[in-house]
């Protein structure tokens, strides 16, 4: 599950490893809105694994609320989090105003944004970057140090000492094949491991950086040769970087149609000009500047973006990654709907995201208050993961041994801890695995299992998946044909009078319930 935030306090001294944003299902990132579990002014200081924003994103409201610590990372994160948290502000901003505009929403309560832009560079300017492998004292009565994590540009994991508890925290882990990046790192013989489990219950098949390539010469190959446009929402870090990558290698080739390539985020362009500087540290680019390749064109205008959208047979590729906010949701709103045109997703969608309801069939979505139907070819390449499978998982924990305390599964869906609790515990029956829901606090001691301490939110399991908000949506754009369906008027009008009995219902139930009791 996305929204890593883990607290550790020793001795009365608190640190964050992590600070992130929930995304997924509007009930789910109400979490965000909430106030934290712990007062952010008591936090000494911030071990931060990497620059996702499901891993930094609250770290603008932390600082707003408080927190004036140093945040720990690695040089690559500090620059790239100028550019994140900065651009997380300004969508936040953007999203409370389109909220409040919007007419469906008229005579409800001001929409507030969660933070702001001037948060997001107060954040940033609280990095402390660090080298990796070398021991820091982030606060005193704790020692950290950072390893490769081959996830994304400066993504670790984060061993931490404290107390006499020594701990690892995997952060996201990177497959193998992954294009810039070493293979994951890291120290064995802990207390504890905190691993993720995002694909804990799938096994990919391996392939090359060469064999990714094919498949996306062919998806390219087909969507122009259909006439419409292929826009591929993508992580606007690393996802985006590692498509340039591979585009500009197949038009080199003459493997792919002379195309324009439209990289139509501004974070995503600023988060490639760190790429770009850091070039000569990166894996596979061979000394070629492939960043600055003549058939990819940067957008960063809105009305050039805008422009797009009266084009056809031109590769779009926008953020957000799972099409919950920026400029891939206009593009969705002009593409969706055109039979020649395609979708490519080549990232993982959370359950309750748009892009996770477009992929998994839906007909019609809504986007931005308007129903959009879905006639588009919808297509997938799963081997752009940045995060490591089953089998990578596995491998990875393994590498840890001896553990003596416990293991804990992680930021994953349940089905996905599920899955991966099964396969270690096959592999060794004796280690003690915990699956932490929101809001659990444990006792951490040398050498023993982890004693649960603090109990979860009571509405921990709704928040996870599907909500209401998202069957709304399903109802609501397939509502007008259904009552279409109806041969008679009259019969529609009676299905529409008993269903707002039946939600006047709910609702006298509702408040019967909430009524004051008077004397």
């Amino acid at each position: 599950m996305t929204g890593s935030c883990l607290e550790i306090e020793s001795d009365g001294t608190r640190i964050l490893v992590d600070c992130g944003l929930f995304q997924g299902s509007r009930s789910l990132e109400t979490l965000n809105h909430g106030a934290f579990a712990f007062a952010p002014e008591g936090i000494d200081a911030v071990v931060l694994t990497h620059a996702h924003i499901d891993h930094c994103g609250l770290l603008p409201k932390l600082v707003a609320r408080g927190f004036e610590g140093p945040i720990f990372c690695t040089d690559e994160t500090s620059e790239l989090l100028q550019y994140m948290l900065a651009d997380a502000g300004r969508i936040q901003e953007f999203e409370a105003q389109r909220r409040n505009q919007r007419r469906d929403r008229a005579g409800e309560g001001t929409f507030e944004p969660l933070y702001t832009e001037q948060d997001g560079l107060t954040a940033w300017r609280q990095t402390r970057p660090v080298p990796l492998e070398e021991w820091f004292q982030p606060t005193p009565g704790f020692r950290a140090r950072l390893w490769n994590a081959g996830h994304i540009l400066g993504a670790t994991s984060a061993e931490v000492d404290a107390g006499g508890v020594s701990l690892l925290c995997s952060g996201d882990l990177g497959p193998q094949y992954k294009a810039f990046h070493a293979d994951p790192e890291g120290p064995s013989g802990l207390d504890y491991v905190i691993c993720e489990a995002t694909y804990g219950s799938r096994s990919r098949a391996k392939l090359t950086i060469s064999e990714r390539r094919d498949l996306l010469e062919g998806e390219i190959n087909r969507a122009i040769s259909r006439g419409g446009n292929l826009v591929i929402p993508a992580f606007a870090l690393e996802r985006t970087q590692e498509l340039l990558l591979d585009i500009a290698y197949l038009a080199d080739e003459n493997r792919i149609p002379n195309v324009p390539v439209f990289v139509d985020s501004p974070l995503a362009n600023r988060a490639t000009s760190v790429f770009a500087r850091h070039a000569a540290e990166l894996e596979d680019l061979k000394g070629k500047d492939i960043f600055h390749h003549p058939a990819i064109h940067y957008v960063d205008d809105a009305a050039v973006s805008m422009r797009i959208n009266t084009m056809s047979g031109v590769i779009i590729i926008a953020a957000s990654g799972m099409c919950e906010a920026g400029r891939v949701r206009h593009h969705l709103a002009h593409n969706l709907h055109r039979r020649d045109s395609t979708i490519l997703f080549v990232g993982f969608q959370a359950q309750g995201s748009l892009g996770r309801i477009i992929l998994e069939g839906a007909k019609q979505v809504r986007i931005s208050g308007s129903d959009v139907n879905v006639r588009a070819h919808i297509r997938r390449i799963d081997s752009y993961s940045a995060h490591a499978d089953q089998a990578e998982l596995l491998d990875w924990i393994k590498a840890r041994n001896p553990i003596s305390g416990s293991l804990f599964l992680t930021h994953g869906e349940p089905g996905a801890i599920a899955a991966l609790t099964e396969l270690v515990s096959d592999d060794d029956p004796s280690l003690s695995i915990v699956t932490p829901k929101i809001g659990e606090c444990y006792q951490l001691q040398s050498g023993t299992p982890a004693k649960l301490a603090g109990t979860a939110r009571t509405d921990a399991a709704q928040l996870i998946g599907r909500d209401w908000q998202n069957d709304y949506a399903d109802f609501a754009v397939s509502l007008k044909r259904q009552l279409a369906r109806i041969s008679e008027t009259g019969n529609r009008q009676k299905a529409i009078t008993e269903m707002r009995r039946v939600l006047e219902r709910y609702s006298d139930v509702h408040d019967s319930q909430t009524e004051p009791v008077r004397d």
